[in-house]
């Protein structure tokens, strides 16, 4: 890959989560603080995400594959989203800033397939040549953080130029989007299409692979736990007595930053299976030390939880994406980076903002503080079943993280039943 390229390709994932990492991170305290949400409406804005990524497959499988370049429609989402922060910004109330946040969500979560489809059509070696890239979006997350942190705007009350931050970064990447390697949509000029392939639903095919299912399922269920994470993290450490908890909370993303620096290696030595078992039993071991961690003698627990983030996401999230750009053939990419955002971020997180909401309202108590140790036990039980499960059922046929002839990169005919 020349140069010039890889430096566009690492500059739009670091605007990409940076945009996300400046106001997601500490969304749950602005909500309870500074809107006097309630903790169901905290799980409610959260939800917002997992609608964005419901509707990601039909945006991206639509037009992305089908009719106009990704780099084009990722610059037009992200200049409209940068409109809807500055709104959401402004908002005096949940009433008036949920409209606003739900647009976003809906044109943003689209954005986080069109950017792995984008740098994976620049790629000969995806196994090798993703992570460096990737990278750079757990940097440009841990930068975010690091912006709160330092500025104190937990401490000051002034969480609301987080989402003005975000959205002069995004009207950035919305203009930088353009100038970025031509991505021409891949099935142009087919007609008398289907309209499940129009809607980019013949990913689904990928489903009929049993190993591919069963990772399909896990990656659903893990993610209810992940909710607790996104939610309800940054108050809990703040109630705890954590400062400049937003900052603190980037170790997770340097850890990332350098587990996934090791990802080809890992990869190539582990295999698919042992690399998503270790990601999910680091969920199970990240809610421990929080039930049991607290500001005073058990601080350590809380920071080794945080860190643990980074196995969490990269031995699980990043392995999910090569794998299935591995399985999917050349013509169904988009459609197929989409599908598993659909599965993780739309139909797991959703089950997981809904349950965490209602669990963090149930264990609040008198004095307005929370029954922490049983909000954190409740997902780490969640991550611990789904481990096993996944351990009984997930059979891989390939080795070394290869591809073998039984499972072999999707077509729609590679899947389709004998006869």
């Amino acid at each position: 890959m020349p140069t010039s390229i890889r430096i566009k390709l690492s500059i739009m994932m670091f605007l990409e989560f940076f945009i996300w990492g400046a106001w997601f991170v500490t969304l749950g305290t602005y909500l309870l603080h500074n809107l006097k949400a309630t903790g169901v409406e905290v799980g409610v804005a959260f939800l917002t995400q997992s609608i964005g990524a419901i509707v990601a497959p039909f945006i991206v499988g639509l037009i992305a594959d089908r009719f106009f370049s990704a780099q084009k429609i990722l610059g037009v989402l992200h200049l409209a989203g940068a409109a809807l922060l500055w709104r959401a910004s402004q908002a005096p109330d949940f009433g008036s800033f949920y409209p606003n946040i739900l647009s976003y969500m809906v044109l943003y979560m689209p954005t986080l397939a069109l950017v792995n489809s984008v740098a994976f059509r620049q790629m000969k070696d995806p196994q090798k040549e993703f992570a460096p890239i990737r990278v750079l979006g757990t940097l440009g997350w841990i930068i975010a953080g690091l912006t709160i942190g330092w500025l104190s705007w937990e401490q000051t009350n002034n969480l609301q130029a987080t989402f003005l931050m975000a959205a002069g970064a995004s009207a950035i990447l919305g203009v930088f989007s353009f100038l970025l390697p031509a991505t021409p949509p891949m099935k142009s000029g087919q007609a008398g299409a289907s309209l499940g392939s129009m809607l980019g639903l013949d990913a689904i095919g990928l489903l009929k692979n049993r190993s591919y299912l069963i990772f399909f399922l896990a990656s659903i269920a893990i993610c209810i736990p992940l909710a607790f994470y996104y939610g309800f993290t940054n108050p809990f450490l703040n109630e705890v007595g954590m400062k400049s908890a937003a900052g603190v909370q980037s170790l997770g993303q340097v850890s990332e930053l350098l587990f996934m620096l090791a990802i080809p290696l890992f990869f190539s030595k582990l295999g698919v299976k042992k690399m998503l078992a270790i990601g999910m039993g680091a969920w199970v071991l990240r809610y421990l030390f929080f039930a049991y961690g607290d500001g005073l003698g058990n601080y350590w627990m809380l920071i080794v939880g945080i860190v643990l983030h980074g196995v969490c996401y990269d031995f699980f999230f990043v392995t999910g994406q090569i794998y299935t750009d591995n399985l999917a053939g050349d013509q169904f990419k988009s459609a197929a980076q989409g599908f598993i955002t659909l599965a993780t971020y739309g139909v797991g997180m959703l089950i997981g903002t809904l349950l965490s909401g209602r669990i963090f309202d149930n264990y609040q108590l008198a004095d307005g503080a929370h029954n922490w140790r049983m909000i954190w036990l409740i997902p780490a039980g969640i991550a611990a079943v789904v481990l096993l499960l996944f351990l009984l059922l997930f059979r891989e046929r390939a080795r070394q993280g290869q591809l073998t002839e039984t499972e072999t990169p999707y077509t729609p005919t590679s899947l389709a039943p004998a006869g």
